[in-house]
Protein backbone atom coordinates (compact mmCIF):
# COMPACT_ATOMS: atom_id res chain seq x y z
CA UNK A 1 0.00 0.00 0.00
CA UNK A 2 1.34 3.40 -0.94
CA UNK A 3 1.21 5.92 1.79
CA UNK A 4 3.26 9.47 1.15
CA UNK A 5 5.85 10.13 3.52
CA UNK A 6 5.15 7.41 5.76
CA UNK A 7 8.58 7.65 7.12
CA UNK A 8 8.40 11.47 7.83
CA UNK A 9 5.88 10.73 10.40
CA UNK A 10 6.00 10.30 14.21
CA UNK A 11 5.80 6.95 15.79
CA UNK A 12 2.49 8.58 17.27
CA UNK A 13 1.36 10.20 13.75
CA UNK A 14 2.05 6.64 12.14
CA UNK A 15 -0.35 4.69 14.63
CA UNK A 16 -3.01 7.77 14.65
CA UNK A 17 -2.77 6.90 10.54
CA UNK A 18 -3.76 3.38 10.93
CA UNK A 19 -6.03 3.78 13.59
CA UNK A 20 -7.90 6.37 11.54
CA UNK A 21 -7.60 4.02 8.55
CA UNK A 22 -9.49 1.03 10.89
CA UNK A 23 -6.33 -0.82 10.67
CA UNK A 24 -5.28 -0.61 14.73
CA UNK A 25 -7.40 -0.35 17.65
CA UNK A 26 -6.38 1.32 20.49
CA UNK A 27 -5.66 -1.73 22.34
CA UNK A 28 -3.34 -2.65 18.83
CA UNK A 29 -1.25 0.42 19.80
CA UNK A 30 -1.07 0.14 23.55
CA UNK A 31 0.60 -3.29 22.80
CA UNK A 32 2.74 -1.65 20.09
CA UNK A 33 3.67 1.12 22.56
CA UNK A 34 4.03 -1.65 25.52
CA UNK A 35 7.48 -3.02 24.90
CA UNK A 36 6.86 -5.43 27.84
CA UNK A 37 4.03 -6.40 25.83
CA UNK A 38 5.23 -10.14 26.09
CA UNK A 39 4.55 -10.67 29.95
CA UNK A 40 7.04 -12.63 32.12
CA UNK A 41 4.52 -15.16 32.96
CA UNK A 42 3.70 -16.01 29.31
CA UNK A 43 7.44 -16.32 27.93
CA UNK A 44 7.92 -18.20 31.10
CA UNK A 45 5.78 -20.74 29.32
CA UNK A 46 7.35 -20.51 26.03
CA UNK A 47 10.99 -21.69 26.39
CA UNK A 48 12.67 -23.27 29.01
CA UNK A 49 15.18 -20.89 31.66
CA UNK A 50 13.49 -17.77 31.06
CA UNK A 51 15.00 -14.72 32.29
CA UNK A 52 13.06 -11.92 30.91
CA UNK A 53 12.15 -10.62 27.71
CA UNK A 54 14.11 -8.80 24.63
CA UNK A 55 12.95 -6.53 22.30
CA UNK A 56 13.26 -5.84 18.26
CA UNK A 57 12.11 -2.67 16.29
CA UNK A 58 8.27 -3.72 14.66
CA UNK A 59 8.01 -1.24 11.18
CA UNK A 60 5.83 -1.45 8.23
CA UNK A 61 7.01 -1.45 4.71
CA UNK A 62 4.50 0.42 2.49
CA UNK A 63 3.96 0.45 -1.33
CA UNK A 64 3.36 -3.52 -1.63
CA UNK A 65 0.53 -4.49 -4.60
CA UNK A 66 1.03 -8.02 -4.97
CA UNK A 67 -1.74 -9.78 -7.54
CA UNK A 68 -3.29 -6.08 -7.41
CA UNK A 69 -4.10 -5.97 -3.78
CA UNK A 70 -2.83 -3.80 -1.28
CA UNK A 71 -0.44 -4.27 1.77
CA UNK A 72 1.07 -2.90 4.61
CA UNK A 73 4.25 -5.64 5.83
CA UNK A 74 4.75 -5.44 9.28
CA UNK A 75 8.69 -6.65 9.38
CA UNK A 76 10.75 -6.75 12.70
CA UNK A 77 14.32 -6.32 12.21
CA UNK A 78 17.32 -5.03 13.79
CA UNK A 79 19.42 -3.84 10.52
CA UNK A 80 18.83 -0.23 9.16
CA UNK A 81 17.62 0.29 5.83
CA UNK A 82 15.71 -3.19 4.94
CA UNK A 83 12.01 -1.67 6.37
CA UNK A 84 12.94 1.39 4.12
CA UNK A 85 14.90 -0.90 1.08
CA UNK A 86 11.82 -3.11 0.80
CA UNK A 87 9.38 0.19 0.45
CA UNK A 88 11.68 1.79 -2.39
CA UNK A 89 11.90 -2.04 -4.26
CA UNK A 90 8.03 -2.20 -4.17
CA UNK A 91 7.17 1.66 -4.89
CA UNK A 92 9.65 1.58 -8.13
CA UNK A 93 6.54 -0.57 -9.79
CA UNK A 94 3.58 0.69 -8.99
CA UNK A 95 1.09 0.47 -10.38
CA UNK A 96 1.41 -2.70 -11.53
CA UNK A 97 3.33 -4.36 -8.43
CA UNK A 98 3.68 -8.26 -7.81
CA UNK A 99 2.05 -10.79 -9.30
CA UNK A 100 2.65 -13.93 -6.83
CA UNK A 101 1.60 -17.63 -6.65
CA UNK A 102 1.75 -20.14 -3.79
CA UNK A 103 1.67 -24.17 -4.00
CA UNK A 104 -0.91 -25.95 -1.44
CA UNK A 105 0.62 -26.14 2.05
CA UNK A 106 1.98 -29.67 1.87
CA UNK A 107 4.86 -30.33 4.61
CA UNK A 108 6.95 -33.82 4.12
CA UNK A 109 7.42 -36.04 7.65
CA UNK A 110 10.40 -38.72 7.13
CA UNK A 111 10.62 -41.42 9.17
CA UNK A 112 13.92 -43.29 9.36
CA UNK A 113 13.75 -47.46 10.15
CA UNK A 114 17.43 -48.77 10.81
CA UNK A 115 18.78 -52.24 10.91
CA UNK A 116 16.97 -53.57 7.64
CA UNK A 117 17.59 -54.85 4.07
CA UNK A 118 16.60 -53.46 0.42
CA UNK A 119 14.22 -56.24 0.63
CA UNK A 120 12.28 -53.83 3.08
CA UNK A 121 10.85 -51.85 0.52
CA UNK A 122 8.67 -54.86 -0.58
CA UNK A 123 6.63 -55.18 2.75
CA UNK A 124 6.41 -51.28 2.21
CA UNK A 125 4.73 -52.35 -0.91
CA UNK A 126 2.56 -54.80 0.11
CA UNK A 127 1.37 -53.07 3.61
CA UNK A 128 1.02 -50.03 1.07
CA UNK A 129 -2.88 -49.57 1.56
CA UNK A 130 -2.84 -49.95 5.70
CA UNK A 131 0.13 -47.53 5.58
CA UNK A 132 -1.77 -44.81 4.38
CA UNK A 133 -5.03 -45.64 5.99
CA UNK A 134 -2.91 -45.48 9.09
CA UNK A 135 -1.36 -41.72 7.79
CA UNK A 136 -5.01 -40.33 7.26
CA UNK A 137 -6.14 -41.35 11.01
CA UNK A 138 -3.17 -40.22 12.25
CA UNK A 139 -3.74 -36.55 10.34
CA UNK A 140 -7.39 -36.78 10.66
CA UNK A 141 -7.08 -33.66 13.19
CA UNK A 142 -6.36 -31.86 9.47
CA UNK A 143 -9.22 -33.22 7.63
CA UNK A 144 -11.65 -30.39 8.89
CA UNK A 145 -10.12 -27.54 7.54
CA UNK A 146 -9.32 -29.00 4.10
CA UNK A 147 -5.98 -30.78 5.02
CA UNK A 148 -5.00 -33.80 5.98
CA UNK A 149 -2.49 -36.98 4.73
CA UNK A 150 -1.80 -36.77 0.77
CA UNK A 151 0.84 -39.58 -0.28
CA UNK A 152 4.00 -41.02 1.04
CA UNK A 153 6.62 -42.72 -0.44
CA UNK A 154 9.77 -44.89 0.29
CA UNK A 155 13.15 -45.26 -0.40
CA UNK A 156 16.53 -47.34 0.88
CA UNK A 157 19.83 -45.80 1.58
CA UNK A 158 23.02 -47.95 2.11
CA UNK A 159 25.36 -46.06 4.50
CA UNK A 160 28.20 -46.62 6.29
CA UNK A 161 25.93 -47.34 9.54
CA UNK A 162 24.16 -50.19 7.55
CA UNK A 163 20.66 -50.15 5.35
CA UNK A 164 17.88 -47.77 6.25
CA UNK A 165 14.70 -46.91 5.00
CA UNK A 166 13.34 -43.52 4.57
CA UNK A 167 9.73 -43.41 4.61
CA UNK A 168 8.24 -39.81 3.42
CA UNK A 169 4.44 -38.34 4.38
CA UNK A 170 2.76 -35.61 2.52
CA UNK A 171 0.77 -33.97 4.61
CA UNK A 172 -1.34 -30.71 3.79
CA UNK A 173 -1.45 -28.63 6.98
CA UNK A 174 -3.70 -26.03 5.74
CA UNK A 175 -2.98 -22.59 7.73
CA UNK A 176 -0.49 -23.67 9.98
CA UNK A 177 3.29 -23.82 9.66
CA UNK A 178 2.96 -27.72 10.36
CA UNK A 179 5.40 -28.65 12.62
CA UNK A 180 3.45 -30.30 15.76
CA UNK A 181 0.85 -32.25 12.97
CA UNK A 182 3.68 -33.44 11.12
CA UNK A 183 6.20 -34.72 13.81
CA UNK A 184 2.47 -35.96 15.66
CA UNK A 185 1.79 -38.33 12.96
CA UNK A 186 5.40 -39.33 12.48
CA UNK A 187 5.97 -40.65 15.95
CA UNK A 188 1.99 -42.27 15.81
CA UNK A 189 2.73 -44.44 12.90
CA UNK A 190 7.26 -45.65 13.48
CA UNK A 191 6.08 -48.23 15.87
CA UNK A 192 3.65 -49.84 13.24
CA UNK A 193 5.92 -49.46 10.27
CA UNK A 194 9.13 -50.32 12.41
CA UNK A 195 7.56 -54.02 13.66
CA UNK A 196 6.04 -54.31 9.78
CA UNK A 197 9.80 -54.24 8.10
CA UNK A 198 11.50 -56.16 11.93
CA UNK A 199 13.36 -52.65 11.73
CA UNK A 200 13.44 -50.12 14.55
CA UNK A 201 12.41 -46.59 14.21
CA UNK A 202 15.78 -43.62 14.52
CA UNK A 203 14.23 -39.95 13.60
CA UNK A 204 11.01 -39.00 13.03
CA UNK A 205 10.29 -35.40 12.25
CA UNK A 206 9.60 -33.13 9.41
CA UNK A 207 11.89 -31.56 6.61
CA UNK A 208 12.40 -28.03 6.49
CA UNK A 209 13.15 -27.77 3.12
CA UNK A 210 9.44 -28.22 2.16
CA UNK A 211 10.10 -28.42 -1.57
CA UNK A 212 5.96 -28.60 -2.29
CA UNK A 213 5.60 -25.74 -0.33
CA UNK A 214 6.87 -23.01 -2.54
CA UNK A 215 5.91 -19.77 -3.30
CA UNK A 216 6.78 -17.76 -6.40
CA UNK A 217 6.38 -13.86 -7.22
CA UNK A 218 7.65 -11.95 -10.26
CA UNK A 219 7.66 -7.87 -11.57
CA UNK A 220 9.17 -6.23 -13.83
CA UNK A 221 11.05 -2.72 -12.98
CA UNK A 222 10.73 -0.57 -15.89
CA UNK A 223 13.99 1.15 -17.88
CA UNK A 224 11.98 4.62 -17.84
CA UNK A 225 11.99 4.61 -14.29
CA UNK A 226 15.34 3.11 -12.98
CA UNK A 227 17.07 3.62 -15.99
CA UNK A 228 19.09 1.55 -18.52
CA UNK A 229 22.47 2.12 -16.88
CA UNK A 230 20.85 1.20 -13.33
CA UNK A 231 19.60 -2.11 -15.31
CA UNK A 232 23.16 -3.17 -16.49
CA UNK A 233 24.45 -2.45 -12.98
CA UNK A 234 21.81 -4.73 -11.17
CA UNK A 235 22.54 -7.25 -14.07
CA UNK A 236 26.22 -7.42 -13.66
CA UNK A 237 25.58 -8.18 -9.69
CA UNK A 238 23.52 -10.84 -10.19
CA UNK A 239 25.89 -12.20 -12.81
CA UNK A 240 28.61 -12.42 -10.20
CA UNK A 241 26.20 -14.24 -7.63
CA UNK A 242 25.39 -16.71 -10.35
CA UNK A 243 28.93 -17.41 -10.80
CA UNK A 244 30.54 -16.62 -7.26
CA UNK A 245 29.53 -18.87 -3.99
CA UNK A 246 30.63 -16.28 -1.65
CA UNK A 247 29.01 -13.37 -3.82
CA UNK A 248 25.88 -15.65 -3.52
CA UNK A 249 25.72 -16.03 0.00
CA UNK A 250 25.40 -12.26 0.72
CA UNK A 251 22.92 -11.97 -2.13
CA UNK A 252 20.86 -14.32 -0.38
CA UNK A 253 21.30 -13.12 2.86
CA UNK A 254 20.08 -9.81 1.32
CA UNK A 255 16.86 -11.51 0.10
CA UNK A 256 16.10 -13.12 3.47
CA UNK A 257 16.49 -9.89 5.28
CA UNK A 258 12.49 -8.84 3.87
CA UNK A 259 11.66 -12.33 4.35
CA UNK A 260 13.30 -13.00 8.23
CA UNK A 261 11.37 -9.53 8.84
CA UNK A 262 7.80 -10.46 8.00
CA UNK A 263 8.23 -14.23 9.59
CA UNK A 264 9.84 -12.67 12.82
CA UNK A 265 6.70 -9.78 12.57
CA UNK A 266 3.99 -12.60 12.17
CA UNK A 267 5.46 -14.91 14.80
CA UNK A 268 6.74 -17.48 11.88
CA UNK A 269 10.16 -20.10 12.85
CA UNK A 270 12.58 -17.86 10.70
CA UNK A 271 15.23 -20.57 11.33
CA UNK A 272 12.94 -23.24 9.67
CA UNK A 273 12.42 -20.78 6.75
CA UNK A 274 16.10 -19.80 6.29
CA UNK A 275 16.98 -23.62 6.80
CA UNK A 276 14.79 -24.41 3.88
CA UNK A 277 15.50 -21.29 1.83
CA UNK A 278 19.53 -22.03 1.25
CA UNK A 279 19.16 -26.01 1.19
CA UNK A 280 16.54 -25.04 -1.68
CA UNK A 281 19.60 -23.19 -3.13
CA UNK A 282 21.94 -25.66 -3.11
CA UNK A 283 19.77 -28.48 -4.48
CA UNK A 284 21.82 -28.01 -7.67
CA UNK A 285 24.71 -26.22 -6.68
CA UNK A 286 24.44 -23.22 -4.74
CA UNK A 287 22.73 -20.15 -6.50
CA UNK A 288 20.50 -17.04 -6.33
CA UNK A 289 17.06 -17.39 -4.98
CA UNK A 290 16.25 -14.55 -7.10
CA UNK A 291 16.70 -14.01 -11.14
CA UNK A 292 16.76 -11.31 -13.26
CA UNK A 293 17.14 -10.44 -16.80
CA UNK A 294 16.16 -8.07 -19.37
CA UNK A 295 12.92 -8.67 -20.81
CA UNK A 296 12.34 -7.75 -24.94
CA UNK A 297 11.59 -4.30 -23.96
CA UNK A 298 14.57 -3.92 -22.15
CA UNK A 299 13.29 -3.42 -18.83
CA UNK A 300 14.29 -5.33 -15.82
CA UNK A 301 12.22 -8.76 -15.14
CA UNK A 302 12.88 -10.18 -11.68
CA UNK A 303 11.16 -13.61 -9.91
CA UNK A 304 11.70 -15.33 -7.24
CA UNK A 305 11.18 -18.96 -6.22
CA UNK A 306 11.22 -20.21 -2.50
CA UNK A 307 10.48 -22.80 -0.63
CA UNK A 308 8.31 -21.56 2.66
CA UNK A 309 6.84 -23.18 5.32
CA UNK A 310 4.35 -20.68 7.04
CA UNK A 311 1.54 -20.24 9.20
CA UNK A 312 -1.00 -18.17 10.02
CA UNK A 313 -2.20 -20.25 13.48
CA UNK A 314 -0.60 -22.36 15.83
CA UNK A 315 2.90 -22.43 18.04
CA UNK A 316 4.59 -18.11 18.71
CA UNK A 317 2.08 -16.95 16.33
CA UNK A 318 -1.14 -17.33 19.50
CA UNK A 319 1.45 -16.66 22.20
CA UNK A 320 3.02 -13.28 20.79
CA UNK A 321 0.65 -10.50 20.74
CA UNK A 322 2.26 -8.44 18.12
CA UNK A 323 2.13 -11.65 16.19
CA UNK A 324 -1.66 -10.93 15.84
CA UNK A 325 -1.33 -7.46 15.00
CA UNK A 326 0.87 -8.06 12.57
CA UNK A 327 -1.45 -10.45 10.49
CA UNK A 328 -4.76 -8.10 10.94
CA UNK A 329 -1.87 -5.39 9.84
CA UNK A 330 -1.29 -7.65 6.95
CA UNK A 331 -4.13 -8.52 6.03
CA UNK A 332 -4.12 -12.11 4.57
CA UNK A 333 -6.37 -14.50 4.33
CA UNK A 334 -4.53 -17.39 4.61
CA UNK A 335 -0.69 -19.19 4.92
CA UNK A 336 -0.65 -19.44 1.45
CA UNK A 337 -1.16 -15.54 1.00
CA UNK A 338 1.19 -15.00 3.53
CA UNK A 339 4.05 -17.03 1.93
CA UNK A 340 3.37 -14.89 -1.79
CA UNK A 341 3.75 -11.49 0.13
CA UNK A 342 6.73 -12.44 1.52
CA UNK A 343 8.39 -14.28 -1.60
CA UNK A 344 7.34 -10.19 -2.66
CA UNK A 345 9.34 -8.65 -0.04
CA UNK A 346 12.36 -10.60 -0.50
CA UNK A 347 12.18 -10.24 -4.55
CA UNK A 348 11.69 -6.23 -3.67
CA UNK A 349 14.76 -6.75 -0.82
CA UNK A 350 16.95 -8.01 -3.21
CA UNK A 351 16.38 -5.85 -5.83
CA UNK A 352 17.03 -2.69 -3.90
CA UNK A 353 19.93 -4.31 -2.59
CA UNK A 354 21.14 -4.53 -6.00
CA UNK A 355 20.51 -1.14 -6.98
CA UNK A 356 22.29 0.00 -4.01
CA UNK A 357 25.28 -1.90 -4.73
CA UNK A 358 25.99 -0.81 -8.06
CA UNK A 359 24.85 3.07 -8.02
CA UNK A 360 25.98 4.70 -4.76
CA UNK A 361 27.14 1.65 -2.49
CA UNK A 362 25.01 -0.06 -0.01
CA UNK A 363 26.69 1.98 3.00
CA UNK A 364 24.69 5.59 2.47
CA UNK A 365 21.31 4.14 3.95
CA UNK A 366 23.12 2.34 6.88
CA UNK A 367 25.49 4.72 7.74
CA UNK A 368 22.74 7.55 8.03
CA UNK A 369 20.84 5.33 10.42
CA UNK A 370 23.75 4.37 11.88
CA UNK A 371 25.01 7.90 12.75
CA UNK A 372 21.81 8.50 14.72
CA UNK A 373 22.67 5.49 16.93
CA UNK A 374 25.87 7.13 17.91
CA UNK A 375 24.50 10.10 18.13
CA UNK A 376 22.16 8.58 20.63
CA UNK A 377 24.83 6.78 22.83
CA UNK A 378 26.57 9.92 22.84
CA UNK A 379 23.85 11.52 24.72
CA UNK A 380 22.08 13.54 22.13
CA UNK A 381 18.23 14.49 23.12
CA UNK A 382 15.43 15.08 21.31
CA UNK A 383 14.88 14.19 17.56
CA UNK A 384 16.92 17.75 16.16
CA UNK A 385 19.91 17.20 17.92
CA UNK A 386 20.24 14.10 17.07
CA UNK A 387 19.64 14.58 14.05
CA UNK A 388 21.95 17.18 13.77
CA UNK A 389 24.98 15.10 15.76
CA UNK A 390 24.34 12.42 13.02
CA UNK A 391 24.27 15.15 9.90
CA UNK A 392 27.63 16.35 11.42
CA UNK A 393 29.30 12.68 11.82
CA UNK A 394 27.89 11.64 8.25
CA UNK A 395 29.86 15.24 6.95
CA UNK A 396 33.52 14.33 8.79
CA UNK A 397 32.75 10.49 7.88
CA UNK A 398 33.85 9.34 11.53
CA UNK A 399 31.57 7.27 12.95
CA UNK A 400 32.86 6.75 16.92
CA UNK A 401 31.44 7.59 20.02
CA UNK A 402 34.48 9.47 21.06
CA UNK A 403 33.86 11.84 18.02
CA UNK A 404 30.19 12.17 18.55
CA UNK A 405 30.79 13.25 21.87
CA UNK A 406 33.09 15.82 21.32
CA UNK A 407 30.63 17.69 18.27
CA UNK A 408 27.97 17.29 20.72
CA UNK A 409 29.46 19.35 23.65
CA UNK A 410 30.96 21.67 20.76
CA UNK A 411 26.93 22.04 19.79
CA UNK A 412 26.17 22.81 22.96
CA UNK A 413 28.63 25.24 23.72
Amino acid sequence: MEISGFYKLSVDERLALLKKEGILSEGDIKILLDTGSLKIDRADLMIENVLGVSHLPFGIATNFRINKKDYLVPMVIEEPSVVAAASHGAKLILPEGFSAEADEPIMTGQLQIVGVSEESLNKIEENKELISSLAKEYAKQMEEYGGGFRSFSSRFLKTKRGGMLILEFEIDVRDAMGANTVNTVMELIAPSIAEMVEGKSRLRILTNLAIKRKARAKAVWKKEVIGEETIEGILDCYEMARNDVFRCATHNKGTMNGIDAVALATGNDWRAVEAGAHSFASLEGYSPLTHFEKNKSGDLAGRIEIPLAVGTIGGAINSLPTSGIALKILGVNSAKELSMVMASVGLAQNLSALKALSTEGIQKGHMKLHARNIAILAGAGGPQEIDTLADKLIEEKKFNLNRAKELLQEMRA
